[in-house]
C-alpha cells in the first residue's frame, strides 16, 4: 500500500510540475472580448459629426441586457437608441446634426463566456472640448448584491449536482444495499431540485449582472427576455429541465427501498450525462479556442467532482453509520476505493488542462486574483487527497482492495480480519469515517472556490498580452483612406516596451511616408498625448521604445502625411495591465 501511496503522490507532483511548465510556455487563449478598433478612434477630432459609431471586438459579442450608447458632456444621450450587433462589430447610430462638442462612447456588451465587458472612450467634433471618458457617469459598476448571489447560485447548483448524480452513481456501482436508505433518496432528489433552483436563480440574476442593474430588476421582462434569448439562458433552461426530468425518473422508480430497474438506471444515466454537459457548457469553456474540447474537459471535471463528492456523501451518511452489515462493507469499500481513485485522477488531469487554458502563463498564476484562487484550490485539493489516501490505505489494510500480485495471501488476511470483525462492532470504522469527513468538508470548500473561479476573469485575460493589430488609415473626416498601419506593442504592461509601426499601401506593400508621428494617450488618467521617438528600421517600418507610466486603457494614434495633399490617421485602443 505504501508503494501505491507513493505512486499516487508522485502522479500528483508530476501533474503539478506539468501545470507549472505548461502555464509557463502555453500561448494564452482569448476569454473575454476586448475592443480592437473603433470609428471614430479614441481621442479623434472630426471636422463633422459622424452618422454612426462602430466598435470592433476580437470575438463575437452580444448586446443582450447591455448597451452601447453615446453621451454628450452633460451625460445626455445623443444616439438614436438603435444600437445593433453583427458578429464582432457593434454599430451605434447617432442623432443628425450634432453640434461641435466632445462626446463619450460607453458600452457594456456580453462576451462569449456570458461575462459583461464594459468600457468608454471619447471623441470631439469641430472645435469642441475633449470630454474625459469617465466624467459623465457611465454607470458601469455592478451591484454588489448581485455579484455575491451569482457564485452562491453556482455553488448551489454544483452541490446539488454532486448529490443528484453522485449519490445514485455510488449506489449503482458500489453499494446496492444503499437504495434502501430514505436519507440518501431524499439527498439525491433534493440535490436535483437544487440544480434546477440554482439554474433558475442564475437565469434571473444574469440580466441585472449584464446590465449593471440592481437586485430589484431581476423580474424586469426586458432583462429576462434578453437572457432567455441568449445561448447562456437557453443552456440554463435545458439544465433545469434535465434536472427535473432526472428527479422525476428517480422518484418514480426509487420506491419502497428497491433499486430502480436496469433499464431505468441506463435511462437515468443518459439524462445525467446530458445534465453534466449542460453544467459544463457555459462560462469560460465556451469562449476562446477549441470550445468543443474545452467543454468536453470541463464535463469530465464536473462528472468526476460529482461522482467523488456524491460517493463521499453515501459513505458518510449511509454506509459508515455503524448499522451496515459487515458483508456489505467488505463488498462496497474496495469498489469505492477503486472508483474514487479514478475520480481523483480525472479531476487532477482535467483540472490541469483547464488551468493551462485559463491561466496561460506562470505570472498569471501568481499575479492575478484568478491565479491565487486557483492556487488555493490546488492546495486544498492536495490536503483532501492526503485524507483520501489515508482512507484508501485503511481500506486496503483492513478489508482488502482487490486482486494484486501475491493477492492470495492478502485475501487470507482480509478474510481473517473480516471473520474476526464479524463477531464485534467494526470500531476501526471511526478512523475511516473521520478521513471521509475531512474529504467531504474539503470537497465542499473546493466547490465554493470553483464557484468563485467561474465568476472571476480568467488569469490570461487579466494579464498583459502583446498588441498586434492592423488598423485602416482614415482621413481627418473619418472616411477610410487607402492603406493601413500594422502596430505591435510588446509587452503591454507598465514600464518599458517596444512599439513597431509598419505603414502599408492598399496592396499591403510597405510604403515610405513624407512624415509620420505616433502618440500615446490615456484619457481617463489625463495622460498624454505622449510623442514617441521613432527610429527608422527599414522602408515603411519604424520602432520606438516608450515607457508606460501606468496601467489603463491606452490609445495609440498614428498621423501620416503621405504627400503634400494627403494626410491620414489610424488609431487603436488597448489595455495595459
Amino acid at each position: 500500500m505504501r508503494r501505491s501511496l507513493g505512486t499516487v503522490l508522485l502522479l500528483f507532483v508530476l501533474l503539478g510540475a506539468g501545470l507549472l511548465l505548461d502555464v509557463g510556455t502555453a500561448r494564452p487563449a482569448s476569454a473575454h472580448a476586448s475592443v480592437v478598433t473603433s470609428t471614430p478612434a479614441d481621442g479623434a477630432r472630426l471636422d463633422t459629426a459622424p452618422d454612426v459609431v462602430t466598435l470592433e471586438f476580437d470575438e463575437p459579442v452580444s448586446l443582450g441586457a447591455g448597451y452601447a450608447r453615446v453621451l454628450d458632456g452633460d451625460g445626455e444621450r445623443v444616439d438614436t437608441g438603435a444600437a445593433e450587433v453583427r458578429g464582432d462589430v457593434v454599430t451605434v447610430p447617432l442623432e443628425p446634426d450634432l453640434p461641435e462638442a466632445g462626446y463619450v462612447v460607453t458600452y457594456r456588451v456580453g462576451s462569449a463566456d456570458s461575462h459583461p465587458v464594459s468600457g468608454a472612450f471619447s471623441f470631439v467634433v469641430g472645435d469642441g472640448e475633449l470630454v474625459p471618458a469617465g466624467s459623465v457617469g457611465t454607470g458601469d459598476d455592478g451591484d454588489p448584491v448581485v455579484g455575491t448571489l451569482l457564485p452562491l447560485a453556482r455553488w448551489v447548483g454544483y452541490a446539488g449536482l454532486a448529490l443528484g448524480v453522485g449519490v445514485p452513481l455510488a449506489l449503482a456501482t458500489c453499494w446496492p444495499g444503499g437504495w434502501a436508505s430514505p436519507r440518501l433518496r431524499r439527498a439525491a432528489l433534493g440535490g436535483l431540485v437544487a440544480v434546477a433552483a440554482g439554474a433558475g436563480l442564475l437565469l434571473l440574476l444574469q440580466g441585472p449582472y449584464a446590465a449593471a442593474a440592481g437586485l430589484g430588476s431581476v423580474t424586469d421582462p426586458d432583462l429576462l427576455g434578453a437572457t432567455l434569448g441568449s445561448g447562456y439562458g437557453r443552456t440554463l433552461l435545458v439544465r433545469a429541465g434535465l434536472a427535473l426530468v432526472l428527479a422525476a425518473v428517480l422518484a418514480r422508480s426509487w420506491r419502497r427501498g428497491r433499486a430502480p430497474g436496469p433499464g431505468v438506471q441506463v435511462g437515468a444515466g443518459a439524462v445525467a450525462v446530458a445534465l453534466v454537459v449542460a453544467v459544463a457548457a457555459v462560462g469560460h469553456p465556451v469562449a476562446g479556442s477549441l470550445p468543443v474540447l474545452a467543454v468536453a474537459v470541463a464535463a469530465v471535471h464536473v462528472a468526476a467532482m460529482s461522482g467523488w463528492l456524491g460517493g463521499l456523501t453515501v459513505l458518510f451518511a449511509g454506509l459508515l453509520r455503524g448499522t451496515t452489515p459487515r458483508a456489505e462493507l467488505d463488498a462496497a469499500l474496495p469498489r469505492w476505493s477503486r472508483l474514487a481513485g479514478g475520480f481523483i485522477g480525472a479531476l487532477v488531469v482535467s483540472g490541469v488542462l483547464q488551468a493551462v487554458r485559463e491561466v496561460g502563463s506562470f505570472s498569471g498564476l501568481v499575479s492575478t486574483t484568478y491565479g491565487w484562487v486557483l492556487v488555493g484550490k490546488l492546495a486544498l485539493v492536495l490536503l483532501v487527497l492526503v485524507a483520501a489516501l489515508v482512507g484508501r490505505d485503511w481500506v486496503h489494510q483492513r478489508i482488502g482492495g482487490g486482486r494484486r500480485p501475491g493477492g492470495s495471501r492478502r485475501r487470507v488476511v482480509a478474510q481473517a480480519f473480516a471473520a474476526g470483525a464479524a463477531e464485534e462492532p467494526p470500531a476501526q470504522l471511526g478512523v475511516f469515517r473521520r478521513a471521509v469527513l475531512v474529504e467531504l468538508a474539503g470537497a465542499v470548500v473546493v466547490l465554493v472556490l470553483s464557484a468563485v473561479l467561474v465568476s472571476q476573469v480568467p488569469a490570461q485575460a487579466s494579464m498583459a498580452t502583446p498588441v498586434d493589430v492592423t488598423v485602416p488609415l482614415r482621413s481627418a473626416a473619418g472616411t477610410e483612406g487607402t492603406g493601413s498601419v500594422q502596430l505591435t506593442v510588446d509587452p503591454a504592461r507598465p514600464g518599458a516596451t517596444t512599439v513597431h509601426v509598419y505603414l502599408l499601401d492598399a496592396e499591403d506593400r510597405l510604403v515610405q511616408p513624407r512624415q509620420i508621428a505616433v502618440t500615446l494617450t490615456e484619457l481617463a488618467q489625463q495622460i498624454g498625448p505622449l510623442d514617441l521617438d521613432l527610429a527608422p528600421a527599414g522602408p515603411g517600418h519604424y520602432v520606438a521604445e516608450p515607457s508606460f507610466p501606468s496601467a489603463g486603457s491606452w490609445t495609440l494614434t498614428v498621423n501620416v502625411r503621405l504627400d503634400e495633399f494627403t494626410a491620414v490617421t489610424a488609431s487603436t485602443v488597448f489595455p495595459v495591465r
